[in-house]
Order: C-alpha cells, then sequence, then structure tokens
C-alpha cells in the first residue's frame, strides 16, 4: 500500500468548521460478522482507530451474549483498553444490568438504543417503543448520576423494512423522549439506508421544531442505495456536526436483514477533508487500519476511498 493521496481543499459556505465522527466499527460493525474476531484483535483494531486520530471510537457492547454472541468478551476486552481515555470509548448497554457491567469497568460513556418503529422495537428489544422508553428510563437516570455521558441511539428514523416510510411526526416523537429522559445527544440512524438528502432536512427542522437543538444531534447512515454521503452532506448543510461512520465501511444490523454496511469511515474523511473541514484523523494510519482489518476478515473493504487509495501507484 503507498502513502494515502489528499483531495483538493474546495471550502462550502454554511458547513461547520470541525466534525467529531463517531467511530462505530469495532462496535457496531464487528457485531453483524459471521465469525467471532478475537479479544486481542479487537483491543488492537480499538488502539489502531485511536491513533489514527479519531475523537471517539465505540468500543463494544454490554448486551447478553446470546444476542450478540461476537462480543460476549466485553468483559475481557474493555480492560484491555485501559490505556485510553475511557471518555473516548463508549459502550452500548441495553438495560440496567448492562449497566452495572460496564461501569464495574470504569466505562464513562455508554449508549442506550431505541426504535422508531414498533416492528423494530419488537424484533431488536423484545419489547414495544414505549416499554423500550420505560426501560431506558432508569439506565440513563442512574448513568447520569454516576457523571457518565449517555447517548440515545434511534434506529428506523427513516424507513423500515416491514413498515415501510416512518412517518417525520413518529422520530420526532420518540428523539424528544429520548432528550427528556436525560439523553446528553442522539444519533438519528438510516438503519436501512433509505434515507435521501431532502428526507433528512426535513427531519432535522422537524426536530428543531420539536425543541430539540441541532447541536444535540449526530446522524448515523447506512450506504444500502449509495446516499450515505449525500445524506452526512444534508446533514451538514443543516448544522450537525456529529457523524457515525464505520472504518472500512464495517457492520450492518443483525435484526435488519435489509441493512447493509454503514457509511465507511474513509469515504467521510475523504470528503470532509476536501471540503476543508477539519476532523483530527489521519487518513493514512486509519486506511492503513481497515486494509488490515479486511485481511483479518478475510475479504474485501466496501469502501471505494480505501480501495481508491490502497491501490494507488
Amino acid at each position: 500500500m503507498t502513502v494515502a493521496g489528499l483531495p483538493m481543499e474546495v471550502a462550502a459556505e454554511g458547513l461547520p468548521a470541525r466534525v467529531r465522527i463517531h467511530e462505530v466499527g469495532a462496535r457496531d460493525g464487528l457485531q453483524n460478522e459471521q465469525a467471532v474476531v478475537p479479544t486481542e484483535i479487537k483491543a488492537e483494531f480499538v488502539h489502531r482507530l485511536v491513533d489514527a486520530g479519531l475523537p471517539v471510537v465505540e468500543a463494544t457492547s454490554f448486551v447478553h451474549p446470546k444476542w450478540v454472541p461476537q462480543l460476549a468478551d466485553a468483559e475481557r476486552l474493555f480492560p484491555l483498553l485501559g490505556d485510553l481515555d475511557p471518555h473516548r470509548l463508549p459502550v452500548l448497554v441495553p438495560n440496567d444490568r448492562g449497566l452495572d457491567r460496564a461501569l464495574a469497568l470504569g466505562a464513562r460513556r455508554i449508549a442506550v438504543i431505541g426504535s422508531a418503529t414498533e416492528s423494530f422495537a419488537k424484533a431488536n428489544l423484545n419489547r414495544t417503543v414505549d416499554e423500550a422508553l420505560v426501560m431506558f428510563t432508569p439506565v440513563v437516570a442512574r448513568a447520569k448520576e454516576a457523571g457518565v455521558h449517555v447517548r440515545g441511539y434511534l434506529s428506523m428514523c427513516f424507513g423500515d423494512p416491514w413498515e415501510g416510510p416512518v412517518p417525520v411526526a413518529q422520530t420526532v416523537r420518540v428523539c424528544r423522549a429520548l432528550l427528556d429522559m436525560g439523553c446528553d445527544e442522539l444519533s438519528l440512524g438510516d438503519t436501512i439506508g433509505v434515507a435521501t438528502p431532502g428526507h433528512v432536512q426535513h427531519l432535522l427542522a422537524a426536530l428543531n421544531e420539536a425543541g430539540v437543538p441541532t447541536s444535540k444531534l449526530g446522524v448515523h447512515f447506512h450506504d444500502t442505495y449509495g446516499q450515505a454521503l449525500a445524506n452526512t452532506l444534508a446533514a451538514l448543510q443543516h448544522g450537525v456536526s456529529t457523524v457515525d461512520a464505520s472504518a472500512g465501511g464495517l457492520g450492518g444490523c443483525p435484526y435488519a436483514k435489509s441493512a447493509t454496511g454503514n457509511l465507511a469511515t474513509e469515504d467521510l474523511v475523504w470528503m470532509l477533508h476536501g471540503l476543508g473541514i477539519e476532523t483530527g484523523v489521519d487518513l493514512d494510519r486509519l486506511t492503513a487500519t481497515s486494509v488490515w482489518m479486511a485481511g483479518v476478515l478475510g475479504r474485501p473493504s466496501p469502501s471505494r476511498t480505501l480501495r481508491a487509495l490502497s491501490h494507488k501507484e
């Protein structure tokens, strides 16, 4: 692999000066793998991602091993990351028991994950939307009492494989409930990748009208229909400055079979750097990390930027 090229920087008006990339490859990416990646490899992956300058690297999930066996090693993994700042290593917790496990290991950032639709809430959590919110309420309260930062993920914000397009008002209601229970920020998930830029901006405007500030919003796009970067740009134009991405485009969702890979971090960084937006990410190191992980997994990455840079003469 040769040294990565750099895009020509041409700034566009009205965009954030800096974007915080919320890297999800080590959790959302690896949870969808058929094979279980060894714990030591996961730890090296997280270390490499942090070394590449990613400010936030979601490390693992404290979900019951029965449901996500690929992340059953959370108790073994997190101590291997003890040399890193825990404020940069959020973990997913599904319930009170998951929170207990995370706090016992010193986690300082947690996330809960809800659904905008009843079908996915049933598939992912075996609860209704409102029952899931009731379950999360004491988790968020206890985390805040412990001084822990809480992120609220919301899946199926734009479309659902069982229900079709999701009404904007429906998504806004659940977002408002997550913020009202104490979440510090929200991540709007396009879990099956059906969003388009106009839909993105319409939802963001509706959230603002409902009293949800843009500063508390992040976006999480999947590239099923090739819209992830276009949707990201639409969110940036609205003022969003937190974007989720997965190194090498790893991931999907084990409970939504039509969910293909996440937005590749390399593709995102290439676009942001071309727009003159600061990220703090070293694209060379990030590319090398994703090439290494693709080798571990035994298959090429879907990231176009990664493929272009890793074969560049």
